[in-house]
């Protein structure tokens, strides 16, 4: 038997793709061996199916290749997760290269809401900085504003004690658990209020400061309030007396309610006479 009548059926199997196991393995053995025979049976074999598409032949193919072919098919079709359908019907499956351009798409997709949230994340945390920093600053402002405003008041404080032109006007009280008052004016620099052992009022109460005018039925004029320290130590600054300063007749301070009153709603606890005015300005 010559080798073409042996693995003749098997060649034409192997020109389909129709061949596999042992029987390709040993197909491809003797074709490395070099059998002339086969080779052109193959490469004949080969060329025949090239042509089937064009010449169409009705020749029906031999038992054992029908064999062979319809038990590819079944098992094909039986396969897990398939359905047997019909050649003609069968719709043919999305390929591989379109499933990854779908998972590309989508690590793109991921990667870009990813980034914009990473992206909100850090102007969210720059501008809480920033709000942070804002705030920061305007509270430095502020205490750099009631540092400047503090040093303002203590210097006019010296410069009006320190003055020999400024006016001292003793301010008595008949409470037996305060200190006396004593109010200094400078027609230039303006009026301090102070004393010690000033008992704070009671809760948020202040102490306000008024004018008593010469003129006859003139009511009391407000001019500023103030709390003593927790040590009793009371200093008030006015900066600018009220004009009505000069045609005062005595000073008086009274214990009012957290903000000042338009007019005393308590009896003054400390009262001085102004006996030196009218004076002259500088």
């Amino acid at each position: 038997m010559s080798s073409t009548d042996q693995f003749g059926e098997l060649l034409q199997a192997y020109a389909l793709g129709a061949l596999d196991g042992p029987e390709r393995e040993a197909l491809e053995a003797h074709l490395a061996a070099g059998c002339p025979e086969c080779a052109a049976e193959l490469a004949e074999a080969r060329w025949v199916v090239s042509q089937l598409a064009y010449a169409a032949p009705e020749a029906a193919p031999s038992d054992m290749l029908r064999g062979r072919l319809m038990q590819i098919v079944r098992s094909e079709a039986v396969a897990p997760g398939t359905s047997v359908t019909s050649i003609g019907s069968s719709k043919p499956a999305v390929p591989f290269w379109m499933w990854a351009a779908v998972a590309a798409l989508l690590l793109v997709s991921l990667y870009s809401f990813w980034n914009a949230r990473q992206l909100q994340d850090q102007i969210r945390d720059v501008n809480e900085r920033a709000t942070a920093q804002l705030h920061s600053r305007e509270k430095i402002e502020e205490e750099l504003a009631a540092a400047r405003q503090e040093a303002a008041q203590v210097k006019r404080e010296a410069d009006i004690l320190a003055d020999p032109s400024s006016v001292k006007i003793a301010m008595a009280t008949t409470a037996a658990d305060s200190g006396p008052l004593q109010a200094n004016w400078n027609p230039r620099l303006g009026l301090v209020l102070s004393g010690s052992k000033i008992p704070q009022p009671a809760g948020s109460r202040v102490l306000q400061l008024w004018i008593i005018p010469k003129t006859a039925g003139a009511k009391p004029v407000p001019v500023q309030i103030e709390r003593p320290d927790e040590n009793g130590t009371f200093v008030m600054v006015v900066a600018t007396p009220p004009e009505t300063l000069t045609n005062a007749k005595a000073l008086a301070v009274s214990e009012e309610p957290a903000g000042g009153s338009p007019q005393p709603t308590t009896t003054p606890k400390w009262v001085g006479g102004v006996s030196l005015f009218p004076l002259k300005s500088p």
